[in-house]
């Protein structure tokens, strides 16, 4: 539950320091008083959007911190699935700057936003007067139901079936979109591919072809330049290279006999004429074979342009990239012929799944319908004691055309206030006074539901008063006996006599500038506030002599 309020620069609050009690409390004061800024500070600690604005004028930033007695309340798990220090006391704190920059800390670590804001929903709920209006939506409707029914794990095992089935779904719809498509372009993948077949592509058959035709387009130039070369070697005459090579090595063999180190070099000179022999040997070979050859040109270059074309058609510039292409057109044509055994899988898991949803949709159905009968009926003890002898309350079911996140049901709360009169939409036909004790009474039974520490109300009493106003405070004072907090902003003298302890919100115009300020009321200063929320400004002995009254039933 919530112990302590710290404020500090927020809107009209330069500080504010309050304590908090167990069980009921109540906070009075005049319209415009602060009573939204204490709520909008609050809902900073819940995670809501921050606005630099919000800083009290001059300041350099403002420090919101609740302090919150988590003992009794089970809640070490979410410290720990979040990596964050566990204490029976719990700080929040949010620090605004006039930068605009915002941070957050649980128990005075950093923190993410959306950690506090998860964590702020396990430790208050704050009503306010525009949450009556989730009584409109049924999705709000759909909530209560599953949250009275106990049914979260259900739940979470119907949406986990569902998302399944939804995947499967998109799944099965992209694959047939592509086989659609795949097979409005199979001719022409078979075509191209038939096209690079034919050819039968070699890798590296290419560059073999380019050397070839080179070599056949310079046939002439390549055997004179052979024939020069041979000539330099081991020309007709006997003069070349490999003559005056075998004279130089005889010379030295004549010298090594009175000089040794000659005996090595005609050895050296004896290698290079076995080497150059053997080149000799190969130009004469090769000029045998080089010859020009006009019909294996034409045949080269025919070849050479048939792979050409082909790379120009489909962006490459390699035989390699031609051959990956053919693999890849085969490889395209092979998943067409298996486009329909894949689809027809899917159909059936997706088949499979939806069963699954249903099965799972119906045993929603039958906890949601058992609970809505136990709703019916504390929801109506609860509201005739609220000024509603006659009233009646429904809440029916339909079964959707298709399942959604939420499982198969349509639901509605029916509501009539009158004898036999018909049941109608609760939003088409309650007022607002009864839309807000139909919310306290649904937060009543939520509250015996939930372990929820802490419950504010922001005039959950609009539209009532009397009896009726005195009847709603029994009900919250119910709230607060059951190890939980609840504290009620209230107009209504007759609630605010309930509250174990009252609080009072006020305005001070000073020198500097208006501040709200928020102080626990004594006994005697009790009296004066609730005499003056029943005669006004000016106090007259029967007002004070009512509130006596009033405080004394309490």
């Amino acid at each position: 539950m919530l112990t302590n309020l710290h404020i500090q620069n927020y809107a009209l609050i330069d500080r504010l320091d309050i304590n908090f009690e167990r069980g009921f409390s109540v906070i009075t004061g005049e319209t415009g008083a602060g009573k939204s800024i204490i709520l909008g500070a609050i809902g900073l600690l819940l995670g809501q959007r921050a606005d630099s604005k919000s800083i009290k004028a001059g300041a350099a930033k403002c420090i919101i911190e609740a302090h919150f007695d988590l003992t009794n309340y089970d809640m070490k798990g979410f410290f720990e699935e979040n990596d964050l220090e566990y204490d029976d006391e719990c700080i929040l704190r949010r620090e605004l700057s006039a930068s605009g920059k915002s941070r957050a800390f649980i128990n005075d670590m950093p923190a993410q936003l959306s950690q506090m804001k998860e964590l702020g929903e396990h430790l208050i709920d704050v009503h306010s007067q525009h949450q009556n209006l989730l009584l409109n939506k049924e999705s709000f409707q759909l909530n209560v139901v599953d949250i009275l029914a106990n049914d979260a794990q259900e739940v979470k095992a119907y949406k986990e079936a569902y998302h399944h089935w939804r995947e499967l779904s998109a799944e099965l719809a992209h694959l047939t979109e592509e086989a659609e498509k795949s097979r409005a372009d199979e001719d022409y993948l078979t075509f191209q591919l038939e096209q690079l077949d034919q050819l039968n592509i070699k890798e590296g058959e290419q560059e073999e072809l380019e050397t070839e035709s080179d070599c056949l387009n310079h046939a002439e130039e390549i055997k004179n330049n052979l024939y020069m070369a041979g000539q330099y070697l081991n020309p007709e005459e006997g003069n070349g290279v490999l003559s005056a090579l075998k004279d130089a090595g005889r010379q030295l063999r004549d010298i090594a006999r009175v000089f040794p180190a000659a005996d090595e070099l005609q050895e050296r000179m004896e290698s290079c004429l076995i080497e150059l022999k053997d080149i000799s040997n190969e130009i004469e070979s090769s000029l045998d074979q080089v010859e020009f050859n006009p019909t294996r040109l034409e045949q080269v270059n025919d070849r050479l342009n048939q792979l050409y074309s082909l790379e120009q058609k489909h962006h490459v510039q390699t035989d390699a990239e031609l051959i990956a292409l053919a693999e890849e057109l085969r490889a395209k044509l092979q998943d067409i012929t298996t486009y329909d055994e894949r689809i027809e899988e899917l159909t059936q898991a997706k088949k499979q799944a939806y069963e699954q949803v249903l099965g799972k949709a119906s045993t929603l159905t039958n906890l949601r319908k058992n609970a809505a009968k136990e709703i019916e009926k504390k929801l109506t003890e609860h509201l005739i004691p609220l000024g509603m002898p006659n009233v009646q309350f429904q809440i029916a079911f339909a079964t959707r055309k298709e399942p959604d996140t939420t499982g198969a049901d349509s639901i509605s709360f029916l509501f009539s206030a009158n004898k036999n009169g018909p049941l109608q939409d609760i939003a088409q036909v309650a007022s607002g006074g009864e839309i807000a004790r139909v919310m306290l009474s649904l937060k009543a039974l939520i509250t015996g539901a939930v372990k929820l520490p802490t419950i504010i109300f922001d005039e959950i009493d609009t539209g009532v008063s009397g009896k009726i106003a005195e009847r709603m405070a029994l009900i919250m004072q119910e709230m607060g006996a059951s190890n939980r907090q609840v504290i009620s902003i209230t107009h209504l003298p007759q609630i605010a006599a309930r509250g174990t302890a009252h609080y009072r919100v006020y305005k001070e115009d000073t020198d500097t500038g208006t501040t709200s300020h928020l102080v626990r009321l004594s006994e005697e200063e009790r009296v004066t506030e609730i005499a003056h929320m029943l005669s006004g400004e000016n106090l007259t002995d029967a007002a004070m002599e009512n509130a006596k009254e009033l405080l004394k039933t309490n």
